[in-house]
């Protein structure tokens, strides 16, 4: 089996600068607290990769992690895909299938650019979050989940509840606690080591151990 620390050892944060520093204490920090995330971040600025930190820091980190992409799915689609399906509930649905909640159960459940989902959806992602119970689409069938839920995103949610664009609720139990990632500009000490770092890789993978 491999350990934690082989996990974490892999993964692909980088940098050494104080605000990098700051940035990985506050996620150690963060990452015993069995209550849901928030990570504001610019696209490529590794989102994800936090939100691994976060799970395999965890208590929960012998659990499964799960990631969904809530702009990468047609709103409609989306439900099913998070609570899952009976047979039948829909033009379709051949076969009864579990959604990212259960199959997260007892892990973490990563909501990516969760301020492309609807109002609806995010309804119902607060009432996981308040009851830890839901039915799956077409189900009758309560079912409850312990699951943590990390969310991201790379625009203003604050604006958007403003607008009636996100669900005000919602994002106020989100920013219990709020992980904001630095873009490479504001650590540019960082630049060297990551140059480094990619640099030592891309030599790994083309099998060369040095450089001539």
């Amino acid at each position: 089996m491999v350990s934690r620390e082989q996990i974490l050892s892999a993964e692909k944060l980088v940098g050494n600068s104080e605000v990098f520093l700051d940035l990985l204490d506050r996620v150690s920090s963060l990452a015993k607290v069995n209550r849901p995330v928030l990570i504001i971040g610019e696209r490529g600025t590794g989102k994800e990769m936090i939100a691994q930190r976060l799970h395999y820091l965890s208590n929960r980190w012998e659990g499964p992690m799960v990631t969904i992409n809530c702009a990468a799915i047609a709103p409609e689609l989306l439900t099913s895909e998070l609570f899952g399906h009976e047979r039948g509930a829909f033009t379709g649905a051949m076969f009864s299938r579990e959604g990212k909640f259960e199959l997260a159960d007892h892990g973490t459940l990563f909501l990516d650019e969760i301020s492309s989902s609807s109002l609806e959806f995010q309804e119902q992602v607060l009432r996981v979050i308040e009851y830890n119970k839901f039915q799956r689409v077409g189900g009758t069938r309560t079912i409850e989940v312990d699951t943590r839920i990390i969310a991201a995103t790379n625009e203003n949610l604050f604006a958007l509840a403003d607008q009636g664009d996100f669900k005000q609720d919602l994002l106020d139990r989100l920013t219990f606690a709020v992980i904001q990632v630095p873009p490479l500009r504001m650590r540019k000490e960082d630049i060297p080591v990551l140059a480094n770092h990619f640099g030592a890789k891309m030599l790994i993978e083309m099998g060369i151990s040095e450089l001539p």
